[in-house]
């Protein structure tokens, strides 16, 4: 066998292994009497959502906490190119949410309005991206979703089914079976002190903290369906981890941390993660909001 005959059999070798591997990279405070989504349309979005959403498996060979998640090749996509804002529709909307479903993200329903739920979507993608998130879809945001980052794994060597908060981006990672399973815009701990009072047990009581998320390894512990009243406010369908701090839905989870320490979800996100993130998981929170 000739040398060149045999760099081509080891190349083809090599590129198969990797195909095969899947290590080829792809081109706080809820307001009060708000309306709770059922528990059985909960069940449903969960299980449609688990099904739809792309699976990009953690690279074993991942060293440091800069590294991204390795992927199978993402489904080709080509994008339609029109510059979209808040409140558009039509179907250039609709194959934007399908996209950003597809890839891990939740665009909410895919009904090809351009809405909230569509808009935090699109603003953690952004994120991820290294684009500065905003509303407006231009063909930066096009061409990203033609040829998508995963997101960075801050845990490399972490357990398959786990949560991962980065503090610095505002972004949770929700892994199963060492696969991304879901990617959300988030808010944390505002870092600015707070004393506050509230009446609590029947009596007015002042409550002060730091307004921070720690940075730490925890577990998710205990948690509540619905809306589930605290002293700083209501939280929906908390997923606690760290004493009282949770993951939880909010009605406000705007680009900036701003919470009392807790993270704050979109709603139609915590709609669905109770179905997806069991008792036990580990929650990995890390870095810095710089302001």
């Amino acid at each position: 066998m000739t040398a060149g005959r045999r760099l081509g059999v080891a190349a083809a070798l090599v590129a198969g292994s990797m195909l095969a591997s899947g290590l080829f990279p792809g081109g706080a405070q809820a307001a009060r009497g708000a309306v709770a989504p059922s528990g059985a349309s909960a069940a449903a979005s969960a299980s449609a959502f688990s099904h739809a959403a792309v699976s990009l498996r953690t690279s074993p060979a991942a060293s440091s906490g800069s590294a991204r998640a390795a992927s199978r090749a993402y489904p080709p996509f080509s994008a339609p190119g029109r510059t979209l804002r808040l409140g558009a529709k039509g179907a250039a909307v609709k194959d934007l949410q399908s996209r950003l479903r597809e890839l891990g993200y939740l665009p909410g329903k895919i009904d090809a309005r351009y809405g909230g739920a569509t808009q935090s979507a699109v603003w953690v993608f952004q994120k991820v991206q290294g684009i500065r998130p905003t509303s407006t879809i231009t063909a930066r945001t096009w061409r990203a979703l033609e040829s998508p980052r995963a997101p960075r794994v801050l845990v490399p060597n972490g357990r398959p089914d786990r949560v991962e908060i980065d503090l610095t981006r505002q972004v949770a990672v929700l892994y199963r079976g060492g696969e991304v399973r879901l990617i959300t815009h988030v808010s944390s701990g505002s870092g600015i002190p707070y004393c506050e009072t509230a009446t609590w047990q029947g009596k007015a009581q002042r409550f002060c903290g730091s307004a921070r998320t720690p940075t730490g390894d925890y577990k998710t512990t205990w948690r509540r369906s619905g809306w589930h009243r605290s002293y700083l406010g209501q939280l929906y369908n908390p997923i606690f981890f760290n004493g009282g701090i949770a993951l939880h839905g909010a009605l406000s989870v705007p680009l900036y941390p701003a919470s009392h320490g807790c993270v704050r979800l979109p709603m139609h996100v915590a709609e669905i993660l109770p179905g997806l993130l069991g008792t036990g998981v580990p929650v990995h929170v890390r870095g810095a909001f710089r302001r």
